[in-house]
């Protein structure tokens, strides 16, 4: 299929480029660093030869979420920003951008998002997972309450948010010690942010704000398999449910949660997130430079769907949402 959009693309700067070396092996660090750090030849190169008309670009993780620094998270975010909208400036037909956020701070954050779609251009933004602050006690997920405010400065520029992966910290990876391989993209990263994304359905969010769009990597993180039981457990007690929210989780994954097939190229995977959530809320990536363009492109060019579900996953639906001029 020509004319893919990717959604979850990454880059570098020098100061985040370290924040990705322990996610694969040594021996190809070389060349995994070449990756983030090129310039767009390569990636455009990569583009071309595989059908792909446009990368959604956004900062490699964790990056500004692991900044305990409020003021340091917030000077890299923007440092990042203005690096990526100049390489969107420099490709307006191949690139757009997401915006790096200094979560720390509901309102930096708010304002960097402000500055970034209103003056940079951008689509979206997207975080890395909690973040990290002052207090090494505490986490910062994004449905505490202090982030109201935030989604709804973000549901009133009516804008993507992408919940990104990261590690949990350290304390917190006792059920992986003596297992590293469980810890990245194997399992760790799925896990993780299944739970932040639930955090957020539970809490009442999105009965505030209808319109919020949230965005997930890696066929969905494995919610599409599970979403039934979050709701359905134990269903022959008949008992109000526990949580702030409305409305069942089902129902938010289904009309708040759009999720991109990065990095998960399995077919069954595919065939299951399509009865679950529809056609209409599932996007391309390739999760660039983590994992090979042609690798995405090849599969999803043969996949069995049919042609009217392709064109709406690999284009259509990404031009919808972030409201793509193409």
């Amino acid at each position: 299929m020509q004319g893919k959009i990717g959604l979850e693309e990454h880059f570098a700067i020098e100061e985040t480029l370290n924040d990705s070396k322990g996610f694969l092996d040594p021996s190809i660090w070389e060349e995994l660093a070449g990756r983030l750090m090129d310039p767009e030849d390569r990636r455009l190169r990569e583009m071309d030869e595989n059908g792909m008309e446009m990368m959604v670009l956004s900062l490699n993780a964790p990056a500004v979420q692991a900044i305990t620094d409020t003021q340091k998270a917030a000077d890299l975010a923007r440092r990042a920003n203005d690096n990526l909208a100049e390489k969107v400036a420099r490709h307006p037909d191949r690139f757009r951008a997401l915006a790096a956020l200094p979560l720390q701070d509901p309102e930096l954050a708010a304002a960097e998002l402000n500055r970034c779609i209103k003056e940079l251009g951008f689509v979206g933004a997207l975080a890395n997972g909690f973040s990290e602050g002052a207090d090494p006690d505490a986490l910062l997920y994004y449905d505490l309450p202090q982030y109201r405010a935030f989604w709804a400065e973000c549901a009133k520029l009516d804008v993507p948010f992408y919940l990104h992966p990261r590690n949990p910290l350290a304390r917190d990876s006792r059920i992986y010690e003596g297992h590293p391989w469980l810890l990245g993209p194997g399992w760790a990263f799925g896990q993780e942010t299944a739970v932040h994304a639930l955090r957020l359905m539970g809490s009442g969010l999105f009965d505030d704000h209808p319109n919020l769009r949230i965005i997930l990597g890696h066929m969905g993180e494995a919610l599409p398999f599970n979403i039934w039981r979050v709701d359905n457990k134990n269903g022959w007690v008949k008992a109000p449910h526990p949580q702030p929210a409305k409305r069942t989780f089902t129902e938010y994954f289904e009309e708040n949660f759009y999720i991109t097939v990065s990095g998960n190229y399995c077919t069954q995977a595919l065939l299951c997130s399509l009865q679950v959530i529809g056609a209409d809320h599932i996007m391309f990536s390739t999760d660039w430079p983590f994992e090979n363009v042609d690798h995405s492109a090849n599969w999803f060019d043969a996949v069995e769907i049919s042609e009217n579900d392709r064109h709406k996953i690999g284009r259509q639906n990404a031009i919808d949402l972030f409201k793509l001029d193409l």
